[in-house]
């Protein structure tokens, strides 16, 4: 990280919108499936009464957005009966001209830090523990939480937890639910997706979708 640009981590305002949804858009293209639908995600999920405004988070570098994270309230549905509430993450990006230079992992550090400060107990989330677990994540498996229909043989390495107050999950066992405003359908995002500049869809090997 180049120590002269200046950083700055506050509240997305309704002025940053369009920014932050292109800043998605340019993030995820041809990443998981050709073009994505991470931009359109953020948009609804600002409607939705789950969306924690508290953490809806963006950082500058010298006055210019350069990433974002946000986080959404859901539940473990426990075996014993009872729902457990936590957080779920995401889209969290960077712009892609500056990756790998730790503005990702200092946007994280940031985001998680406030969320337990406002007393959230734990994130659960889809990504990859290369990353995530420079920040502390672990496989949700090893809190014996399920991701919510997928098989039990099938692989869940996709699968992760941290847990923001320490011993949060001790003695839960059950099943994490995805906040249904992240399943959107493909006719909206096309037509979402058409009030952007116009963009090459490409399938590309890596892709999951």
């Amino acid at each position: 990280m180049n120590r002269n640009n200046y950083c700055q981590i506050r509240l997305e305002t309704a002025a940053d919108h369009r920014k932050v949804e292109n800043l998605i858009r340019e993030s995820f293209w041809n990443v998981y499936r050709p073009g994505c639908s991470e931009h359109y995600v953020i948009h609804v999920l600002r409607q939705d009464t789950s969306f924690v405004k508290e953490l809806d988070l963006v950082m500058e570098m010298n006055g210019q957005l350069i990433g974002q994270n946000m986080f959404i309230k859901t539940v473990i549905n426990a075996d014993d009966g009872r729902d457990i509430p936590v957080l779920t993450m995401g889209p969290i990006c960077i712009a892609p001209h500056l990756r790998r230079n730790g503005y990702g992992l200092q946007l994280l550090d940031y985001s998680l830090k406030k969320a337990a400060e406002l007393g959230y107990g734990a994130v659960l989330f889809e990504g990859d523990i290369e990353f995530y677990g420079k920040c502390g994540f672990k496989y949700a498996r090893e809190f014996s939480i399920r991701y919510h229909d997928l098989p039990e043989d099938a692989d869940s390495s996709f699968f992760l937890c941290k847990e923001l107050i320490l011993g949060y999950l001790n003695g839960i066992t059950g099943i994490y639910q995805t906040p249904q405003g992240y399943y959107v359908e493909d006719a909206d995002v096309e037509r979402f997706d058409s009030s952007f500049p116009s963009k090459v869809k490409m399938k590309l090997p890596g892709q999951l979708f």
